[in-house]
């Protein structure tokens, strides 16, 4: 796995976990507890969604658990006039005589509906510690690139309000 997770990433993971277990479990148990009253349980599909909730629950705590331990902590620092993590990006797509914004963010915030790319992104890890007017060759795979221009990098706060992903 080995995502690169900022601290304030992993301080985000821990918060859920915590939420996870000592509230969203209790209530799962409750449930289980409360339909397993209602009679047999071979056909009781409110025990059964009530089980498959616990247990979806439980799956999320370990994958996050487990994301922590692998991750690779990375700095949000950069030089000021270098993209770095959390800047919001102009990029000019030259093959499609388009520009776009992004913000650039670890794994766990990206979401490119809503303008966050990805650091492991091939886009992403094109344009890290580049400056504005580079022009930047994005690889995707071994028969395929595209050619992107820089044309401004601000530098934003993160605030820690982007949402992880997950389920």
């Amino acid at each position: 796995m080995y995502d690169e997770l900022t601290q304030k990433d992993i301080q985000k993971i821990q918060e859920e976990i915590e939420y996870r277990k000592l509230v969203v479990r209790k209530q799962a148990i409750e449930a289980v507890k409360e339909t397993r009253a209602h009679g047999d349980l071979s056909e009781n599909f409110e025990y059964h969604a009530a089980k498959k909730d616990k247990n979806k629950n439980e799956s999320r705590i370990r994958y996050l658990e487990r994301m922590i331990k692998t991750a690779v902590i990375v700095s949000e620092d950069s030089k000021e006039d270098e993209i770095g993590l959390n800047n919001t990006v102009e990029i000019y797509f030259e093959e499609d005589d388009l520009t776009e914004t992004y913000k650039l963010v670890t794994t766990v915030r990206g979401n490119s509906l809503e303008g966050r790319i990805s650091i492991e992104s091939p886009l992403g890890k094109a344009i890290l510690g580049h400056k504005v007017g580079d022009r930047v060759e994005v690889t995707v795979n071994e028969g395929y690139s595209y050619f992107v221009e820089i044309r401004a990098i601000e530098n934003t706060v993160d605030d820690g309000s982007d949402r992880l992903r997950g389920f």
